[in-house]
């Protein structure tokens, strides 16, 4: 990659506000960065063109990878982040640094007038140079939007396993949605903790908001009722519906040794005999 000529960069520096005010006043018109504050909009376009400034001026513009870039690579990064946090796509972030190759273009002509080839050298090597900044700036995205994708379904996993005390004793997790292999890890370690945490002697697992239950959900089911037997406590299946007792015989899945019952409050009565109390009508 072509590198900039320091007079280049001097030009840059010596008209930064002049840049800064084209490049700004370009971005408000295109409508795209309506929900960046102003003054953050404002410091991110003059910490870039510093930034630019500063690291091209090392020698550093054949390598982005260089430690010599390192300043920059961070400021893209955290620049990519704020963009997924506001709901951006990764088109409009990198047209962010895209964009300012136009108010340069104009700059670079009126410095290099009587010289058109180095004219066409420094046009060549900031445009290579921004395009570079630009493809980091669209990579960083997409794992930053990855890892608050990855965050927000851990966080959903969370939501969707609580784990409710009934009574003294008696726990009890309403299972909704499908059971794969990482939300089974997840209701085993939350399910676990609390039984921990309240020296609780009886779990219910509510199945009522199970659509379907094959033979890999019945295998994560007995890895549960097996993880809670080995923590002391007892275990009670509720919400088994007669479409899901038939799909269970027909699969021929054996679920021996485990209580059943149609309803959480069924499986909730149960565990209260189980406890040695009775609940009866106030007279």
């Amino acid at each position: 990659m072509t590198s900039l000529h320091q007079r280049t960069l001097n030009a840059i520096r010596n008209n930064e506000e002049k840049l800064l005010d084209a490049w700004t006043s370009g971005l408000d018109a295109s409508g795209l960065y309506r929900n960046v504050k102003a003054g953050d909009f404002r410091e991110q376009t003059a910490g870039f063109i510093r930034l630019l400034i500063a690291e091209a001026g090392k020698g550093a513009s054949e390598d982005l990878q260089s430690i010599k870039w390192d300043e920059m690579r961070l400021f893209l990064e955290q620049l990519s982040h704020s963009r997924v946090l506001l709901g951006f796509d990764s088109q409009q972030t990198a047209g962010f640094i895209f964009s300012l190759k136009r108010p340069m273009m104009p700059l670079l002509q009126a410095e290099y007038a009587d010289e058109p080839a180095m004219l066409a050298d420094q046009l060549w090597a900031l445009s290579e140079l921004i395009d570079e900044l630009g493809l980091h700036t669209v990579r960083t995205f997409q794992k930053s939007r990855e890892a608050v994708i990855k965050r927000q379904q851990e966080e959903l996993l969370e939501l969707s396993t609580p784990v409710v005390k009934l009574w003294d004793g008696v726990l009890a997790l309403p299972m909704i949605g499908t059971l794969d292999s990482q939300r089974t890890q997840v209701v085993m370690e939350s399910l676990l903790q609390r039984i921990v945490d309240t020296g609780s002697e009886i779990a219910i697992i509510d199945i009522t908001g199970v659509p379907t239950v094959d033979t890999l959900v019945a295998q994560h089911l007995l890895k549960t009722v097996t993880a809670i037997r080995l923590m002391g406590a007892d275990c009670i299946i509720s919400g088994v519906r007669p479409q899901i007792a038939q799909t269970i015989v027909h699969l021929g899945l054996d679920l021996q040794g485990i209580v059943t019952k149609a309803s959480l409050a069924d499986a909730l009565a149960l565990a209260l005999r189980r406890s040695g109390l009775t609940v009866s009508k106030a007279v």
